[in-house]
């Protein structure tokens, strides 16, 4: 008779350490699909991605809480025991925001950004109109379509189009922004003024994941004339600074906002501007029924003074 596997040690979150929800919220999607596939999916992550994810939270707690199997992953005793506590921890983290927010000044704003975009020029205007108003900002993921939706963010300065649905959102077109290839230093191309979309047609392009296929085709110039879809590098990536690493090795090329300047950093890469493609726009992105009338006067300090950069 095959002997009985030994128990799972109870899960032991060591003092010093801190839970971050998020990895807990990625764990109870996990759990809820029992696949890692069908999870990444329903998170829009990349499910390489989603697998460390996974993994620091269980460094973090010292147990294993998932097994993978042929069929797909499975949850041990710990991961069990471990699941209605972490379901319990979103719940109370959920439900003390909310209450936190329903004691908030009757004049309250909190700004997002994303990426690179700064918006110091309109927050300190705003403030300066309204100096008994309490706004804050907050520096977002740039594919977190949950902040508004969740109201961790009242307003979102943001590149459209958007990498999540828009459904009852309001966006607030501030201006036009062309768009560039990013490649390595020594590529063909570099150097050049600008260049087509047939220039790097059989270029394979930085894999980009996302919700919303409208932002993926724009991202990857798709749909192409002939109907192919483009080319693809090899590893799908989860930040800017992996998407520089994949261009400079020379394993990909990437299309960017032109005024994206987090490429100039480094001297191992170069940018060239793309013509005959309609550009990007940054945008104020709120939510559709928001009636709270800081988020009007931001639009009009944002439409004053977050101009182009360059």
């Amino acid at each position: 008779m095959r002997a009985a596997a030994p128990p799972s040690p109870p899960v032991h979150l060591d003092p010093g350490a801190d839970l971050d929800l998020r990895l807990v919220r990625y764990f109870t999607v996990v759990a809820e699909h029992l696949n890692f596939a069908r999870a990444a999916a329903a998170l829009h992550l990349a499910q390489p991605s989603l697998s460390r994810q996974i993994q620091r939270l269980e460094d973090v707690l010292g147990v294993r809480l998932l097994e993978r199997t042929p069929q797909g992953s499975r949850l041990t005793a710990a991961g069990a025991a471990f699941l209605p506590q972490a379901q319990a921890l979103l719940h109370t983290s959920h439900q003390a925001a909310l209450t936190a927010r329903a004691a908030a000044p009757p004049r309250a704003i909190t700004i997002g950004y994303v990426d690179d975009l700064v918006i110091t020029p309109a927050v300190r205007d705003l403030r300066r109109r309204h100096p008994d108003a309490h706004v804050t900002t907050r520096h977002l993921e740039w594919n977190d379509g949950r902040a508004l939706p969740d109201r961790r963010v009242d307003a979102l300065v943001a590149r459209a189009p958007l990498p999540f649905p828009t459904d009852g959102l309001r966006l607030t077109v501030l201006y036009d922004e062309p768009r560039v290839l990013l490649v390595p230093a020594a590529h063909r191309l570099a150097g050049k003024e600008s260049i087509g979309p047939a220039d790097f047609a059989d270029e394979p392009l930085v894999p980009c994941t996302g919700p919303a296929a409208t932002w993926t085709g724009f991202w990857r110039l798709e749909p192409r004339p002939d109907g192919r879809p483009a080319p693809l590098g090899p590893l799908v990536i989860d930040t800017f600074e992996d998407k520089l690493e994949l261009v400079a090795e020379g394993r990909a090329v990437a299309v960017l906002p032109a005024g994206d300047r987090r490429s100039t950093l480094r001297d191992d890469v170069a940018t060239i501007p793309i013509h005959g493609i309609e550009p990007c726009q940054v945008a104020v992105v709120t939510r559709g029924d928001d009636r709270n009338p800081l988020i009007a006067h931001f639009r009009e300090s944002a439409r004053k003074h977050l101009m182009p950069s360059g």
